[in-house]
């Protein structure tokens, strides 16, 4: 007796799409711009735990749980691009200020600390079988990438959601949504630079740009929160050098801010990040074998007056975000 095919749900046929909302939480018609979102993997999803039953007098066998309140948090790796990334800025940062044309390029600034911020609704589909299902009023919480010598540039965005929706069998987006060619960073054409100059012997990096959202959590009939309020923008990482020289050393003995510059570069486009007012900590230089010695500083950082401890440029062929 022959057996009916089954249709498995797999990631290599996942459809993920994003739209930034109107209103938090509301998820947005299908011809509101909607876009495809390239990723690597993800975490997202509602999850809803049970709590156990405290009642007593009813014997030894169990009673029913109860469901506790609804969260919906994780995180979603994407690829650093020259084009779609700026969608991913745009969350984190807000709105960026634009220059430039179609023939000589765009540059979109994107600075840290805005008093308000943008959310998204983010559709994951698995086709195959099919459900697709909308994490709703998702927010930007904290942005992580790493630098290396070699090796994919990939970000980790960790999001805050509102909630998200029951499975249905098609996409609330359009039939063809909006797809931006993907053409990736690369960490082979990474750089470093302190203050306006190349920073030597640098092995690997991290930037951590944190918004730390707050969960408004109200009491609500399905459970969920209200929303999330973004607190003080924060940027943080750490340094690795090989010992060469005392340029870090002495920045951080001196506790004097420098201003350094993370970033990629990929023909004609690139992705800067700078942190104009950059804090070292002063830090150990361990010995461990005969091979070379190395500094991890771990960094903090702040605003200068005025000014915005983080500010991200993207220069694409991109007119808008």
């Amino acid at each position: 007796m022959a057996l009916t095919p089954t249709t498995r749900a797999r990631g290599s046929n996942a459809k993920v799409i994003g739209c930034f909302e109107t209103t938090p939480g509301t998820v947005p018609a299908n011809n509101a711009g909607w876009g495809t979102i390239p990723l690597v993997s993800h975490s997202l999803g509602e999850e809803r735990p049970l709590i156990e039953s405290d009642l007593l007098g009813q014997g030894r066998e169990m009673q029913d749980p109860i469901t506790d309140v609804a969260t919906d948090d994780g995180d979603i790796v994407v690829p650093v691009d020259v084009r779609n990334f700026g969608r991913w800025l745009k969350l984190f940062f807000g709105a960026p200020v634009t220059t430039g044309d179609a023939e000589d390029g765009y540059a979109h600034i994107f600075t840290s600390g805005a008093a308000a911020l943008p959310s998204m609704s983010i559709e994951v589909g698995s086709p195959e079988v099919p459900a697709f299902t909308v994490n709703r009023g998702a927010r930007g919480n904290q942005l992580r990438i790493s630098m290396a010598r070699s090796g994919l540039l990939n970000a980790t965005c960790s999001l805050i959601c509102i909630g998200e929706t029951d499975p249905v069998n098609a996409s609330v987006g359009p039939v063809g949504p909006a797809a931006l060619a993907v053409t990736r960073f690369a960490q082979a054409t990474g750089f470093v630079n302190k203050d306006g100059a190349a920073l030597g012997s640098v092995v690997a990096a991290d930037l951590t740009y944190s918004n730390n959202l707050e969960k408004v959590e109200t009491i609500q009939a399905d459970g969920r929160i209200e929303d999330s309020d973004p607190g003080m923008a924060q940027i943080s990482g750490s340094i690795t050098v090989k010992f060469a020289d005392t340029a870090l050393l002495a920045a951080a003995t001196a506790g004097l801010p420098i201003d350094v510059e993370f970033g990629w570069t990929k023909g004609e486009f690139s992705l800067v990040f700078r942190v104009e007012r950059l804090f070292l900590p002063k830090a150990k230089r361990p010995i461990t074998g005969p091979n070379g010695i190395q500094a991890q500083f771990n960094f903090q950082a702040s605003a200068p007056a005025g000014g915005h401890c983080c500010v991200a440029t993207l220069e694409n062929d991109v007119a808008t975000y």
